[in-house]
């Protein structure tokens, strides 16, 4: 599947923690749990301080650089990274020549498909930086988790899944729960600086995760059945969107990065935000194939209770009843969304009418009732991903 999940430590433990379980269950279980821990703090650290580094360098004195080269970067960085673990997983320079040419340029109609997503991805990078720079980050954490209700939507209608009831519920409660934080935020949630709109910061983070719902969704239809590794397919990414990146910074800010330079405002906490952006979801997409779905939506909110409080200590930011009210209904939305249609099932039986207190023995000689189901649909799962490829379908 990916450079690690085939040719490194990560694809010989699939296999070899089966054998070494049915041998050593205790052992094989201590290392499943110390890898899901790993996993969820990976999650909950990437998913915090992407969104807490963005709005410290968006908001230090000095000159302000300009977040379209920082975007361009990221994409760079990325790319880069992918290239060299493509290389050390084809072992030299020929082998990887003769890969990439066939895999880019010969089978360009597979690399065209990703065009489209790249495009949006980029567009939505762009949006996160305005919605940052013109939000407070805890307040900006919550209103993102409208992506969770904007790829649910695209899921239903692009790709005719359905959803329980608890699912739609949860969504209901999730919109609530955002709308409930923007309107504590219009009502003058504590001072702001002068030169941030709400406004502004509220149309850039819808339009970010609607762009996020659907680039998701259409990245899914289009290469589901795909053969390309994880690492190809980023590599592919990267490659759109440093392009369409620079056609970004020439057509937004081009004759300002032409005047002050490229570079123009870096600091080391800028340096920090790109090299977050760039590596910080290639690394969450090693470790989310250890994380359920339960673990993702628990790491979702996590990351809004630590992004609340990182913003207390670093930004003054004030919580109020209201916004404690309207994150919590967000929190507990992420959680049932992510539970799996069998825990949807229990919690709908363990709160409807029985006809007594035994109701859950079975009469003697019936054979026991079947067991919850342990499938954790694949639209639960979609949310809590970074914004570049985790999976690619069948391989």
């Amino acid at each position: 599947m990916a450079a690690v999940g085939s040719g490194g430590s990560t694809a010989t433990a699939g296999p070899g923690a089966v054998s070494a379980g049915a041998l050593e269950p205790g052992t094989s279980s201590a290392a499943h749990r110390r890898l899901k821990y790993i996993s969820l703090a990976v999650l909950v650290v990437q998913n915090a301080s992407l969104i807490l580094s963005i709005r410290y360098a968006r908001t230090l004195p000095g000159d302000r650089f300009f977040a379209t080269t920082a975007v361009v970067m990221a994409e760079v960085l990325k790319g880069l990274t992918c290239l060299l673990l493509l290389f050390a997983q084809k072992g030299n320079v020929k082998h990887l020549v003769l890969f990439l040419h066939e895999a880019v340029l010969v089978q360009y109609m597979d690399t065209l498909k990703l065009a489209v997503p790249s495009l949006i991805y980029t567009l939505q990078n762009n949006l996160q930086y305005v919605a940052i720079s013109n939000l407070p980050a805890a307040t900006f954490q919550v209103t993102y988790q409208l992506k969770i209700l904007t790829t649910a939507l695209f899921s239903v209608l692009m790709l005719n899944r359905s959803l329980s009831r608890l699912q739609w519920a949860s969504l209901l409660l999730l919109f609530t729960g955002v709308a409930i934080v923007q309107a504590q935020q219009a009502g003058g949630g504590g001072p702001r600086p002068l030169d941030q709109n709400p406004g502004v910061g509220l149309a850039a983070v819808v339009a970010s995760c609607l762009s996020s719902g659907f680039a998701g969704v259409y990245f899914e239809k289009i290469l589901k059945g795909s053969s390309g590794s994880v690492w190809l397919r980023n590599l592919q990414l990267g490659l759109f969107g440093t392009a369409l990146g620079l056609v970004g910074l020439w057509w937004a800010e081009g004759t300002a990065v032409a005047h002050r330079g490229f570079f123009f405002g870096y600091t080391p906490a800028v340096w920090g935000v790109v090299l977050n952006q760039a590596f910080g979801g290639l690394l969450v997409a090693v470790v989310v194939k250890y994380a359920d779905n339960i673990l993702k939506g628990f790491a979702t909110s996590l990351s809004i209770v630590l992004s609340t409080v990182a913003s207390i200590r670093l930004f003054g930011f004030h919580v109020d009843p209201l916004f404690a009210l309207g994150a919590g209904l967000v929190i507990g939305a992420v959680y049932l969304y992510s539970l799996p249609r069998g825990a949807a099932k229990a919690i709908a039986s363990a709160s409807a009418p029985t006809s007594g207190p035994c109701t859950h023995q079975q009469p003697p000689g019936q054979p026991p009732p079947p067991q919850l189901s342990s499938h954790h649909g694949d639209l639960s799962t979609e949310p809590f991903l970074p914004k570049l490829l985790t999976k690619v379908k069948g391989s």
